[in-house]
């Protein structure tokens, strides 16, 4: 199991990536995806080292992660009564689900896009 590092994000990591982006996930949300199918539990600052991203790029891509019920986030205090305490994600559905959301989205959006090409295939028929 690969930890939080700079080498976190491999071939597979970086495939992720990429095809998540052709299926028009926003950059920073497949690059958070990605690291966590490849990590197990990350803190952001892990995520930050492996894919460049900034802390505030991290937070917000997790935000609809979050909000589908794909990931846990937790709060650890650090040792120290200092500073903002870190905070940990960890992917809470199989990828597979994950993938197969997409795939009911893209579906939907290219049966919407086959409905709309036939309509104008009628109004063209009425024109000439």
């Amino acid at each position: 199991m690969k930890t939080g590092n700079s080498n976190l994000l491999d071939g597979k990591g970086y495939e992720i990536i990429e095809l998540l982006q052709g299926l028009e996930v926003p950059r920073t949300e497949a690059i958070s995806i990605a690291c966590l199918v490849c990590g197990d539990e990350l803190t952001s600052q892990n995520i930050e080292q492996a894919s460049g991203l900034r802390q505030p790029e991290v937070s917000i891509a997790m935000r609809p992660l979050r909000e589908r019920g794909w990931i846990e986030e937790r709060n650890e205090k650090k040792n120290t009564d200092k500073g903002r305490p870190v905070k940990y994600y960890k992917l809470v559905v199989p990828f597979e689900d994950i993938v197969k959301t997409f795939e009911s989205k893209a579906l939907k959006k290219n049966l919407e896009m086959v409905e709309a090409l036939e309509q104008l295939k009628g109004l063209s028929n009425n024109i000439q």
